[in-house]
């Protein structure tokens, strides 16, 4: 007999369905791989290959296996279903839970590592757990900084194999996942790794100033000149990327080359961030602070650099009444670390996952500035066939009100987007495609006439 309660003429479910045994199954491999790495904390597991080698195992049969019950038989189309009943997804108890707990991670990591067990008399704990893995591939004990690098490219890894079975049918954002966890596992991740066992100048050779804040300080600079062939290699590749090779990718692509196919911060947001693009605020208020933020943001490391410059060739830290190393010292803390770290990625499950890059990021404050007025790229709407269902508006990790533009036909030409293309791929009706067209300059100027003037909205 069907119970009255259960009786529904909703052309949609109205309960969350119950997790599957293949759902249980997977989340208890995967949460036993983080028990592992939690009671590492007491030191209670050897240091020993097996140890590390079983935990990450265990995450990853996890992660994957769970997401291939998810999606394998997921109809073609992008579903987000019950995200906004779901408490991770929805700013629950469970999503402040995983917020609180990603913040106190990076605070740990970046100012108390101790407590993570690095010492010089041996690490213990969780750093301890990487000795290992270290050892095999830089022939050193890990740092802090090593199991970072390790846990953040696993992250993109794992999380960007459950992306592209989400997003299985399209074939855009398959090819762009597929590149940053191409450039996370290998520029950032394993080259620099290597290179430092090799007693080399170690760099990320993606990581660009001024994303790179720390490129031109002192002891940077002076690592790179004195490491011979590839340190001058490396610092010429660098001012080459930074002057030359980004402005170009950028006016025929857009940011969206770096931020969205190349860049790791932009990586971890669209891969292990996506269950949270929908909670970015696309209102008036929130646009205008990010763009004094990050603007602002940009201004701050441009000043410092400058300072850091001047310091370098004449050896005087003061100008007038600032001080560069104190510069330099506020902005690796409040920006480098608490901002792009503790911020940027402990708001995932509250803001969204491009809080840093939305409103604190230079390097998409400048690549922004370029794609507004010198870039080809731009998103195209043909507004006579949007029927305003909003599916753009709310998966725009950038909170860009995209219906807007939809509805009036007016092409997307925006500092923020990083043409991560989610818009196009949830749209039912094909209204909107990444183009590279000819540079209208008269579209791209604030003094444009009112039929145009919602591109700079």
């Amino acid at each position: 007999m069907i119970h009255q309660d259960d009786i529904s003429m909703s052309l949609t479910p109205t309960v969350y369905p119950s997790l599957t045994i293949g759902h249980k199954i997977f989340s208890i491999i995967g949460c036993s791989g983080l028990l592992i790495g939690l009671i590492s904390f007491t030191g209670s597991f050897p240091e020993s290959n097996l140890t590390l080698i079983l935990s990450l195992l265990l995450i990853s049969t996890g992660v994957i296996g769970y997401s291939i019950v998810q999606y394998q038989r997921q109809s073609p189309g992008i579903q987000n279903n019950f995200v906004r009943v779901k408490a991770i997804t929805s700013r629950g108890t469970t999503a402040w839970f995983l917020a609180l707990t990603l913040m106190g991670f990076y605070i740990l990591l970046y100012f108390f590592p101790q407590s993570l067990g690095l010492a010089e008399s041996g690490n213990t704990g969780l750093i301890a757990l990487f000795d290992p893995l270290s050892q095999w591939i830089k022939n050193k004990p890990a740092s802090q900084w090593f199991v970072y690098g390790t846990l953040y490219t696993l992250a993109i890894l794992l999380f960007g194999i459950k992306f592209m079975l989400k997003y299985k049918g399209n074939r855009y954002q398959q090819i762009r996942t597929v590149s940053v966890m191409f450039f996370q596992l290998c520029f950032a991740f394993l080259i620099p790794e290597v290179l430092e066992r090799l007693n080399q100048p170690s760099m990320d050779l993606k990581n660009m100033w001024p994303l790179n804040y720390y490129f031109f300080f002192d002891w940077n600079l002076d690592k790179l000149l004195q490491s011979g062939t590839l340190g001058l290699f490396m610092l010429g590749w660098s001012i080459a990327l930074i002057l030359v090779i980004s402005p170009v990718l950028t006016y025929f692509f857009g940011k969206r080359w770096y931020c969205s196919w190349v860049c790791g911060c932009g990586g971890l947001g669209e891969t292990a961030g996506d269950p949270f693009r929908h909670l970015a605020d696309p209102s008036l208020k929130a646009w205008k602070i990010e763009r004094w933020m990050v603007h602002s943001v940009l201004v701050f490391v441009v000043l410092m650099t400058l300072l850091v410059l001047y310091t370098y060739f004449t050896g005087n830290s003061h100008i007038l009444f600032l001080n560069s190393y104190a510069l330099r010292e506020g902005y690796g803390f409040f920006i480098g670390a608490i901002f792009s770290g503790v911020i940027g990625v402990g708001f995932y499950p509250l803001l969204g996952p491009r809080v840093w890059c939305r409103f604190g990021c230079p390097m998409a404050a400048i690549l922004g500035l370029q794609q507004r007025y010198f870039s080809r790229f731009r998103i195209t709407t043909n507004g006579g066939q949007c029927i305003s269902c909003g599916n753009c508006s709310t998966y725009c990790e950038m909170g860009i009100d995209v219906r807007h533009y939809a509805q009036r036909g007016q092409n997307i030409v925006r500092a923020s987007c990083v043409g991560c293309g989610i818009c196009a791929a949830v749209c039912p009706r094909g209204v909107l495609k990444l183009e590279n067209g000819s540079v209208d300059l008269f579209e791209r100027t604030p003094f444009a006439p009112k039929s145009s003037k919602g591109d700079f909205n």
